[in-house]
């Protein structure tokens, strides 16, 4: 880091030193598939099992997900999500509509279908007045709000 560098405070910075890499990511979204398995999810993201496993005690350390063990003999466990973890899965939808409009506009890989039956796209409203929250359409305050 530069020796003139004030990093901003930021949620955004912290919740990215725990699940802001690419293994950690494509973890959490195999786990809301249904994914539950150590080799099926090394097998789904092509991550390394070194890697994996490490991502997958951070996410644990971190509250994101939970290990239960399935088999004494071997020892084996399975993943699951806790209720933080499920709210990173609003963010992956997100991402991937992202994606689709920007990485892949004429065939997106994946169509999220909503129960309602129409293609899932996430829109991020503000909770109280229900306006669409975009760049410029806020301000942050608090300790990290600088200019």
């Amino acid at each position: 880091m530069p020796k003139d560098a004030d990093p901003r405070e930021c949620s955004i910075a912290d919740t990215l030193d725990l699940v802001g890499e690419r293994w950690s990511l494509l973890a959490i979204r195999e786990l809301s598939y249904g994914v539950r398995r150590f080799d099926q999810i090394v097998r789904n993201t092509g991550a390394s099992r070194d890697i994996l496993t490490a991502r997958l005690r951070k996410l644990e350390a971190g509250g994101v997900i939970r290990r239960e063990r399935y088999s004494d003999h071997p020892v084996r466990h399975e993943y699951r999500l806790t209720p933080a973890g499920m709210e990173l899965c609003d963010v992956l939808l997100v991402l991937m509509a992202w994606g689709d409009r920007h990485l892949h506009p004429d065939d997106p890989p994946v169509r999220w279908r909503h129960s309602c039956g129409e293609t899932v796209s996430p829109l991020v409203v503000c909770r109280h007045c229900g306006s669409e929250a975009r760049q410029g359409a806020h301000s942050p305050t608090g300790r990290g709000a600088r200019p």
